[in-house]
């Protein structure tokens, strides 16, 4: 029965992107069910083989080890800063994306991210027939945020009509970025946060590619793209990493603050009508038939909606941190669903920063991108709802 719910919630998601396309007839079909399968391929041998199970506990292993040395740098500059039995959020958890976004930093210098990206999205685009720049943006926007992923094409963005520009931004909020990636380590469980950056990868440019399907002749299909890194030397790299990633710390830490103390304020005054209602609570409710068709169990799909609504109208920190709460009174499945659902940029708060990144690049595309800015959330959103949908599957 959880099985046949979950085709039905594919289905479902898939119907309303294609509610959604402005051009129906060019529709990359046959792209589309490649990529379905390639998600349901990965998800079988991430969860049901153990080459699979050793890969996630390899990464993970990778990962913890990254930390680790990540929090020998934070205790050298704050130790012995704690409250009660553990650290303080930012000190713990943010600043560890400094280490993280250096180390991009330096591989992009080293030119092996670029090279990995450029042959991974070749890949993909030979496959699924998606077009070279998006299949590179893609890729690209598992490794680097919605900023950095567009601004390494930007040498591409006059090449870019309205659908083309549609897809680029939404694998751009439908990603997060590595940096971030240890972050969400310390919060959720690895496995799922792991999977999900290849399952977004390949939702967004599904949804996208339904609602703005694109077709590019073979000469104009080509990726010339600058380096992303501008360092001169490793040192320069190795500290403009740790710059980025400092302020990236610095705009999730203020994002945070007012998020969750605007989300209180909003409580507050829901009470005053509705006692001992939450925002959450109504979101819950709003959110749960969804809920249900995407496979998570129905005495949780209130709690779970909350925290799903939580993060698209605040940001995905403020959702993951209210969901680590409830960790240990949900079921797997429900803790599988919406921990990948969460790992994703796709909120408001995205449009601005999607919008503001484009204007620096091109004026006028950054008109278009403000006008289909709530497009683009709604895409991003069907994009998190497949892959958690697709996980949900084989939990």
């Amino acid at each position: 029965m959880g099985i046949l719910l979950g085709l039905v919630g594919i289905i479902v998601i898939l119907a309303i992107s294609y509610l959604m396309s402005n051009d129906r007839k060019n529709i990359n079909l046959k792209g589309i069910i490649v990529m379905l399968i390639a998600q349901a391929i990965i998800t079988w041998f991430m969860f049901s083989t153990k080459i699979g199970q050793a890969i996630i506990n390899g990464i993970s292993a990778v990962f913890n080890k990254l930390i680790e040395f990540g929090m020998d740098g934070i205790n050298f500059v704050v130790g012995g800063v704690v409250t009660k039995d553990s650290g303080v959020f930012f000190f713990n958890v943010l600043m560890l994306i400094i280490f993280f976004a250096t180390i991009l930093s330096v591989l992009t210098y080293l030119k092996i991210l670029p090279l990995f990206i450029k042959y991974i999205g070749a890949f993909i685009s030979k496959i699924t027939g998606v077009p070279k720049v998006e299949s590179f943006n893609a890729v690209n926007s598992i490794f680097f945020g919605q900023s950095e992923a567009l601004l390494a094409i930007k040498s591409q963005f006059h090449h870019l009509e309205k659908n083309r520009l549609f897809i680029v931004s939404a694998s751009a909020m439908g990603s997060v970025s590595a940096s971030i990636v240890g972050s969400y380590l310390q919060i959720l469980p690895p496995k799922y946060v792991l999977l999900a950056l290849p399952l977004n990868m390949f939702s967004a440019l599904i949804v996208a590619s339904i609602i703005a399907p694109v077709k590019v002749s073979k000469e104009e299909d080509k990726v010339d793209v600058h380096d992303v890194s501008g360092a001169s030397s490793i040192f320069e790299a190795m500290g403009n990493g740790a710059l980025d990633g400092g302020k990236v710390a610095l705009i999730v830490a203020a994002m945070l603050i007012a998020f969750i103390a605007s989300l209180d304020v909003i409580n507050w005054l829901i009470q005053f009508v509705f006692a001992g209602v939450t925002l959450q609570q109504i979101l819950g409710y709003i959110l749960s038939p969804l809920g249900i068709l995407i496979g998570i169990p129905v005495d949780e799909v209130v709690k779970a909606g909350g925290i799903m609504g939580t993060k698209i109208v605040t940001n995905e920190f403020v959702a993951m941190l209210d969901f680590q709460k409830m960790l240990g009174d949900m079921s797997e499945k429900t803790v599988g669903i919406v921990s990948v659902f969460l790992t994703s940029f796709a909120n408001f708060s995205s449009i601005g920063i999607i919008a503001g990144t484009v204007q620096g690049i091109d004026q006028k595309k950054a008109v278009q991108v403000s006008a289909f800015g709530m497009k683009l959330l709604i895409g991003a959103t069907l994009a998190s709802l497949l892959s958690a949908t697709i996980t949900g599957l084989f939990l």
